[in-house]
C-alpha cells in the first residue's frame, strides 16, 4: 500500500510504532522496521548521546530498513543534552525523527540540513498547524482516546481527524485508538495517510517489556485506563490500577492545591519498575483505550500482517459495495 507517509519515510506499510519510554528499545524498532513498518527508537530513554549512540548501533545490527528516533522535549530544571542527543541522530543516519512535546523549532534547522524528515506529535488542529508552519514534514494527530498524553481538548478522533485533513497540507497518521485493519481503513477514510501505533505494539512478542505488562493490557477493556494529572494540565491517559486509584483519590482531596509534589511517588522514576520487573502496582504508565480491542500477542510480523489483510478485504468489501450501487 503506497500513501504519503510511505513514500514520505521509504517503508512499505504506512504504520508506526510511536515513541513509548521504557519500550522503544532496538528489540522494538527493529522487529516493526522489519515488519515493513516504521520502527522507533525512544531518545529520553536512553538519557545520554553516548547511550542514544549505542541503541542505535544494536538497532543497526538487527535491521537493515529504516528507523526513527523519537525526542520528546519536556519542562526540566536539568534538561537532557539535546543538542548532543541531536548530533548522534545526523552522524548515525538516522532518516526520521519523531518530535514530541514542546515545539521543536530550535532542533529543526540541523535535522532538515542533514535531510532528516521531522514528524511531530499535535493532539489538536492548531498545533498541527504549527508544526507544519515552522517545516515539519508530517505530524502524528492524536486523539483523545491515545495512551499518554492526549492535550486538554478531549478531541476524539472521528473529528480530529477530518478537521486535521480539512486544514493540512502536509501528510499525517493518525494515532490513538489504533489497532488493527479496521483503524487504519477507518484512519485512510478520513484523510491521513497512516496509523501509528504504541500500546498495540506493547503486547508483541518482541517488546522488550515484562510479561505482566503484556498480560494487563490482553486483560484490560476499554474501560480501564484513568485520566490523571488534570488538575495540573498534564493529563496523561494511563492503565489503572492501585497507585493510580491513590493519585486520583489525592487529586479529589487536593483539588486546586495539587501540586507535582503531592503525586511524585506515583509518577516520578516508575516506568523502570513497571516495564522491566513487572510491578503493575509501582505507578501510572500509560495505556490508551486502545487495550479494549487488544486480545492476543503476536509478533510483529504477524501483527503487521494482519492489518494489511484485514486492510485489504475491508476496502475490496467496500468497493464492491461502490460497484454494486
Amino acid at each position: 500500500m503506497k500513501t504519503a507517509i510511505t513514500e514520505m519515510f521509504g517503508i512499505r506499510h504506512p504504520i508506526i510504532q510511536g515513541g513509548m519510554h521504557y519500550v522503544g528499545f532496538a528489540e522494538m524498532a527493529a522487529a516493526v522496521s522489519n515488519a515493513g513498518g516504521l520502527g522507533i527508537i525512544t531518545g529520553l530513554t536512553q538519557g545520554t548521546p553516548e547511550k542514544l549512540a549505542d541503541e542505535i548501533a544494536r538497532c543497526k545490527d538487527m535491521t537493515d530498513k529504516p528507523f526513527g528516533v523519537n525526542l520528546t522535549f519536556l519542562p526540566s530544571l536539568t534538561p537532557p543534552d539535546y543538542p548532543g542527543l541531536v548530533k548522534v541522530i545526523i552522524d548515525a543516519g538516522i532518516p526520521v525523527v519523531e518530535t514530541a512535546g514542546r515545539n521543536p523549532q530550535e532542533v529543526l534547522p540541523a535535522l532538515k540540513d542533514a535531510g532528516i524528515k521531522v514528524i511531530h506529535k499535535c493532539t489538536s488542529v492548531r498545533h498541527a498547524l504549527k508544526a507544519q508552519s515552522i517545516g515539519c514534514d508530517a505530524v502524528s494527530v492524536d486523539g483523545f482516546e491515545c495512551g499518554g498524553h492526549p492535550g486538554e481538548d478531549d478531541v476524539p478522533n472521528f473529528i480530529l481527524l477530518p478537521r486535521a485533513a480539512d486544514e493540512l497540507e502536509i501528510p499525517f497518521v493518525s494515532s490513538g485508538g489504533m489497532a488493527d485493519g479496521r483503524s487504519l481503513v477507518a484512519s485512510l477514510a478520513m484523510g491521513a495517510a497512516g496509523i501509528n501505533m504504541g500500546t498495540r505494539f506493547i503486547a508483541t512478542k518482541e517488546a522488550p517489556v515484562h510479561e505482566n505488562v503484556k498480560k494487563a493490557i490482553v486483560a484490560a477493556s476499554e474501560l480501564d485506563t484513568r485520566l490523571v494529572m488534570r488538575p495540573l494540565r498534564n493529563t496523561e491517559r494511563v492503565m489503572t490500577n492501585k497507585a493510580v486509584e491513590r493519585l486520583l483519590e489525592k487529586e479529589r482531596e487536593l483539588g486546586e492545591d495539587l501540586t507535582i509534589q503531592d503525586i511524585l511517588p506515583e509518577v516520578a522514576g516508575v516506568y523502570p519498575r513497571i516495564m522491566m520487573e513487572g510491578d503493575m502496582d509501582a505507578g501510572a504508565w500509560s495505556c490508551g483505550m486502545v487495550a479494549g480491542l487488544i486480545d492476543d500477542i503476536p509478533s510483529c510480523q504477524d501483527l503487521i500482517d494482519r492489518i494489511m489483510r484485514e486492510a485489504e478485504v475491508i476496502l475490496a468489501r467496500m468497493n464492491g459495495m461502490a460497484e454494486a450501487a
